[in-house]
């Protein structure tokens, strides 16, 4: 029998997705510094306060925006139904509302991943690494590589929203072992729908990186460049500069956050809904 789920309101995915956000950065910030650090062609660091450098910041930048995310989300699925609450959204439907989610929470993450790259690159604090960027070259500074930063959330928002969920139950049909083990079922939807994300988005976030990386734009000028660039040097793998730890991390927080999501849903309507 199927468990029942309440559908959350703007407020409870907002909610949610900041929760979930906090969860699997706190839990996975060695993994985002290794991936930033592979990409910018950076030494390691060497203590664990330079593995967490930054984790403020990243949460602060995560947290929002996954809630963001999930509460816009759910405004686009309730777009497409159009009030028709006789019908659930189709698989292309939920991927569909979940990428333009994605697309949409740029506006705020794209600045605020910056400021992380800055801070981890200076070595500062967030309110140092904020001032020397718009300091030196303005506000809209702020926004280089938000292109790459659309492109990249739209994949991987469609993929914790909307494939990732999808996936989770078609594989729950495939064996008795999945369906009788919900979360066995998750983890491997969440890596499936994880690879893939980190797959397709991986060169579009190292020319982003090495973008934001690059504030005065000596080596890489804009994405475009930085993909030929970093190609013709380092080749197919310089792409995929710590896509190993990035792949990791992306499966890790679709599994912790479709958890906190999915358990937010099941307590609501125990608890809440009649």
């Amino acid at each position: 029998m199927a468990t029942k789920k309440a559908t959350l309101s703007d407020t409870e995915n907002l909610a949610v997705g900041a929760l979930g956000g906090i969860l699997e950065t706190g839990i996975q910030m060695p993994l985002i510094t290794y991936k930033i650090t592979s990409q910018d062609g950076r030494p390691m660091p060497k203590n664990i306060q330079g593995w967490y450098r930054g984790v403020v910041a990243n949460a602060g930048a995560v947290a929002p925006i996954t809630a963001f995310q999930m509460a816009v989300n759910g405004g686009l699925e309730r777009l497409i139904l159009a009030g028709d609450t006789s019908r659930e959204l189709q698989a292309h439907e939920k991927i569909g509302a979940a990428m333009g989610a994605g697309a949409i929470s740029s506006i705020l993450y794209s600045p605020l991943d910056l400021v992380v790259i800055q801070q981890q690159k200076l070595a500062t604090s967030i309110g140092g690494a904020l001032s020397a960027v718009t300091k030196e070259h303005g506000m809209a500074a702020l926004f280089r590589g938000f292109t790459s930063c659309a492109v990249r959330e739209s994949i991987y928002t469609a993929g914790y929203l909307g494939v990732g969920p999808v996936a989770t139950q078609h594989i729950k049909t495939m064996h008795p072992f999945f369906s009788e083990n919900e979360q066995a079922a998750r983890i491997a939807g969440s890596c499936f729908a994880g690879t893939m994300a980190a797959v397709m988005t991986h060169p579009v976030d190292t020319a982003k990186t090495c973008m934001q990386g690059d504030m005065a734009s000596t080596t890489y000028r804009n994405a475009r460049s930085a993909l030929g660039q970093v190609y013709s040097e380092h080749g197919i793998g310089g792409l995929y500069r710590g896509g190993a730890a990035r792949t990791a991390r992306i499966c890790g927080a679709f599994f912790i956050v479709d958890n906190v999501r999915e358990a937010a849903m099941k307590y609501k309507a125990e608890h809440f809904d009649s």
